[in-house]
């Protein structure tokens, strides 16, 4: 689903620059899961993340998908952002499960916005609150699942692999508050993390309409607040 959606965005920055290639920068990309699909659709990306071991991992797949002369890979990270890029110079970002691990979110926003050309779009994506607490609490984990809904992080403990949980409300509020207008949010894996995986792989079909399933929720608010993961589309206001 947010494949679909950033290529849709990709696909209208091409329609308004008038410009088939852009320049995508992708903080936090790591071996490159969403850098080398965007290359692949003949846009230039750099990388951004601070693991070596993952940028080495980045190359290694941009070579295997043939898009090598297409990506770049730079070690840094979102605060220091403009150490290791150019402020203002591309046409989408994406920040994909990087506000969970920074010291400063809203910081992260306004570096990863503040790297847009105007109009540019920003592609947000970040672990959910609600569907930690769902998780835990059909777990039989009733005492983390009230720790998490109540902790400031949103950490149901010391045992949470998980530093920091957002709300739709507050990734909005971060990304408005940096000069986004936001376009859409939505739901990421409303439903998939709570079905026993042995009935999506021996029921058949059912892995289809689990599918078709997440995408119809996905755009309704009323499920943003169970979701594991929140997506937030915005383009940089003038």
């Amino acid at each position: 689903m947010v494949w679909e959606v950033l290529k849709d965005a990709l696909d209208r920055r091409v329609e308004a620059t008038g410009r088939d290639t852009l320049d995508v920068l992708d903080t936090g990309g790591g071996s490159g899961s969403f850098a080398v699909p965007v290359a692949q659709l003949g846009h230039r990306v750099t990388v951004v993340d601070p693991s070596p071991n993952a940028l080495f991992a980045l190359e290694r797949r941009a070579a295997e998908a043939s898009v090598a002369d297409r990506v770049q890979g730079v070690q840094g990270d979102v605060h220091g952002l403009f150490e290791v890029v150019e402020r203002g110079g591309y046409d989408a970002v994406l920040c994909h499960g990087v506000l969970e691990y920074v010291d400063d979110p809203a910081e992260g926003v306004r570096n990863a916005v503040e790297a847009l050309r105007p109009q540019g779009a920003i592609s947000l994506l970040a672990a959910g609150l609600g569907g930690a607490v769902l998780a835990r609490a059909l777990a039989g984990h009733f005492t983390e699942a009230r720790q998490a809904l109540t902790d400031p992080s949103g950490r149901w403990g010391e045992g949470d692999p998980m530093p920091r949980r957002f709300t739709a409300d507050q990734l909005i509020e971060l990304v408005g508050q940096s000069g986004v207008e936001v376009g859409a949010v939505h739901g990421v894996r409303v439903f998939a993390d709570l079905v026993p995986g042995v009935l999506v792989d021996t029921e058949p079909g059912a892995l289809d309409a689990l599918l078709k399933l997440e995408a119809a929720a996905a755009e309704l608010p009323a499920f943003h607040s169970v979701a594991t993961q929140l997506h937030v589309l915005g383009e940089k206001r003038r």
